[in-house]
């Protein structure tokens, strides 16, 4: 299914270079460019998926019969809607409608939220921690491509993302009942593909073809490493 996300450089073509990872998260940094999206379309997408990721938080509170669970989730919640308040602003700072820049989105990105959306409460949260973290690491590393604002995005998905808390809910969760390991494992493993889909659809289609395998592979490989760490310290196998 992501077969088509490793692809070579064409000949004559410039490949992407790998930026040192500094202080911008667990995604490589890596110089897009020419698979970069345009400004809106990366702002856009950016801002709607923060909104997204608060509406399934905001749901999973209100499904929450503990208290102390409803309080770490609320946390979560309220990061997210810090961030996408944030890209929002960025956006009207540049002259724009946000509600007309993330229109576009709104269909395909509410499909991917509910396509990742769990049977159960554990499920969903899992989706969301790992779904946020891979798509923020990939927002980080294409935000290299927009000069200051790319600067301004970068330092809104660094701030506090307030997700620790549902990593200590599952942890509890797979302690309780061994038998939730090998299903949050595997749920674990089924939003990788759905995942890297909403990613692959930030960049441009049209830059992409059978010898372009060199310009992405570094930061999808980092992508997946950064998903195994997560996996990991829940005590999940990636």
């Amino acid at each position: 299914m992501v077969t088509w996300f490793w692809q070579r450089p064409r000949k004559g073509e410039r490949a992407l270079k790998l930026r040192s990872r500094g202080d911008a998260g667990d995604a490589t940094r890596v110089d897009f460019e020419e698979l970069a999206p345009d400004i809106d379309t990366f702002l856009g997408q950016a801002a709607y998926l923060q909104l997204g990721f608060f509406e399934t938080l905001s749901e999973l509170i209100a499904s929450t019969p503990e208290l102390m669970q409803k309080d770490s989730l609320s946390r979560a919640a309220g990061a997210a809607l810090t961030k996408h308040e944030a890209l929002v602003a960025l956006i009207r700072d540049r002259g724009d409608d946000p509600t007309d820049v993330m229109l576009p989105f709104r269909e395909p990105l509410d499909a991917f939220r509910r396509e990742t959306h769990g049977v159960r409460s554990q499920e969903t949260m899992l989706a969301v921690h790992i779904t946020a973290g891979m798509l923020d690491d990939f927002y980080l590393a294409l935000s290299a491509s927009y000069g200051e604002t790319g600067r301004r995005v970068a330092r809104v998905l660094q701030g506090d993302n307030d997700r620790e808390a549902i990593v200590d809910i599952i942890a509890a969760t797979i302690e309780s009942d061994p038998e939730w390991k090998s299903l949050l494992a595997l749920w674990g493993r089924r939003l990788v593909g759905d995942t890297l889909l909403i990613a692959r659809a930030a960049l441009r289609p049209a830059t992409l073809g059978a010898e372009d395998e060199e310009k992405v592979e570094p930061v999808f490989t980092e992508l997946m490493a950064a998903h195994s760490r997560r996996m990991d310290a829940m005590g999940l196998a990636a």
